[in-house]
């Protein structure tokens, strides 16, 4: 079974925040345990990031946060969150 995480991320500005999520996109994508990894921002005009993640396992998704691009992306954005990322856990309904 796949672990699927949300996240919903907060930001103050807006672009350079957006600069700094896509700087890891390819990283996630090329790692072996990635499913998916697809970043949005909302359609609302908020400033707010939203990333659907799909990794293999739990452990590819703690491998993938404990790689350098994605330590530095965090580093780049302190100070810069009006609030915490709100992480959720998602699992497939099953019929």
């Amino acid at each position: 079974m796949s672990y699927t995480v949300f996240a919903t991320i907060p930001v103050k500005p807006m672009e350079a925040a957006c600069a700094a999520v896509h700087s890891v996109v390819p990283g996630a994508r090329g790692e072996d345990g990635c499913v998916a990894f697809q970043p949005r921002r909302a359609a609302d005009g908020s400033a707010t990031i939203m990333i659907s993640e799909e990794w293999v396992d739990r452990a590819a998704f703690d491998f993938h946060h404990s790689q350098d691009y994605t330590t530095n992306v965090f580093a780049k954005y302190e100070g810069r969150l009006r609030s915490a990322p709100d992480l959720v856990e998602a699992e497939l309904l099953k019929s």
